[in-house]
């Protein structure tokens, strides 16, 4: 292969690298795994007969797909034998996203999204962030599951009733309604304030608290406002007199980082609605937080 076609081969998966690793993150739920089927994804497409294909991004997009649905589906059992409630891998980062592009996918980035992802199938998963969040046409979704069209249509149909009426993810409210809920969220956290924390919640607010066996949390998913409000307080004011709340967007949403000292307690992130806080989320597996940049001394 010359010079200036491996140049070009480079050139095409750079331009698609972007949309390959969002599509495996939100797929796999984990940074490592993601980048693991990117890089794989250059292996095969270094490998290609590139005669043979008329457009990279579909090239790259079909072969990262079926990697991502191959590996969740050897990741089931993992899931099922995880140890308490399972929360994707959480993206942490200081500032906003800033693209038009990245601001509009970052709904489907939240862990509440990606947590609801989880009741479909690899292949429904695939179908429907393929169509919906990517924007593929529909028979070049059907052409990268090697569906018919008929069939395809039937998978994301059965998707998207899967996802509805989840109650988890409610109808998206405007930025600042959220940050509003989270900065009161904290407050009453860190007063021992119950009668507030639990006015913050709908009746049905669900708590995932993922220690992944290897540090405390809740066994369970917590489910009902006075419940949640109540394990909560009972944590707080046991352990959290000395936690420090660092604002940070975690998967694309406006959440925390809370430290004790030079400790990561996790992060946490709320899925808010019209009524108020319909899920809390609190990362506590420190194989997920690895990637968390600390603060430098002295500074938040």
């Amino acid at each position: 292969m010359d010079q200036a076609y491996a140049r070009s081969d480079a050139a095409d998966f750079e331009a698609s690298r972007k949309v390959l690793w969002g599509l495996a993150y939100r797929m796999l739920g984990s940074r490592a795994d993601a980048e693991d089927a990117v890089q794989e994804t250059w292996l095969r497409w270094q490998a290609a007969d590139r005669r043979a294909i008329d457009n990279a991004r579909a090239w790259l997009v079909t072969a990262c797909s079926r990697l991502c649905i191959d590996q969740l589906r050897s990741a089931r059992h993992r899931r099922e034998v995880y140890v308490g409630p399972w929360l994707p891998e959480p993206l942490v980062s200081e500032t906003a996203p800033s693209a038009a592009e990245e601001m509009e996918r970052a709904e489907t980035l939240t862990t509440a999204f990606l947590l609801l992802l989880e009741r479909l199938t690899p292949v429904e998963r695939a179908a429907y962030l393929l169509q919906h969040v990517f924007g593929l046409e529909h028979a070049a979704v059907a052409a990268a599951l090697d569906r018919t069209g008929a069939a395809t249509r039937q998978l994301v149909s059965r998707a998207r009733r899967k996802l509805e009426g989840s109650g988890l993810v409610a109808e998206p409210v405007p930025q600042p309604q959220h940050a509003a809920a989270l900065t009161a969220f904290r407050d009453a956290l860190s007063s021992g304030d119950l009668a507030q924390l639990t006015a913050l919640l709908t009746r049905d607010a669900k708590l995932y608290a993922d220690g992944g066996g290897k540090v405390r949390a809740a066994m369970n998913v917590l489910e009902g406002d006075e419940r949640v409000a109540l394990f909560l307080h009972g944590v707080w004011r046991k352990f959290g007199r000395e936690f420090v709340y660092l604002p940070r967007w975690i998967n694309g949403q406006q959440g925390y980082l809370v430290m004790k000292g030079d400790e990561v307690m996790g992060t946490i992130a709320l899925a808010v609605g019209p009524d108020g806080i319909t899920g809390v989320f609190w990362t506590r597996n420190p194989d997920k937080l690895g990637s968390v940049s600390l603060p430098e001394a002295g500074r938040a």
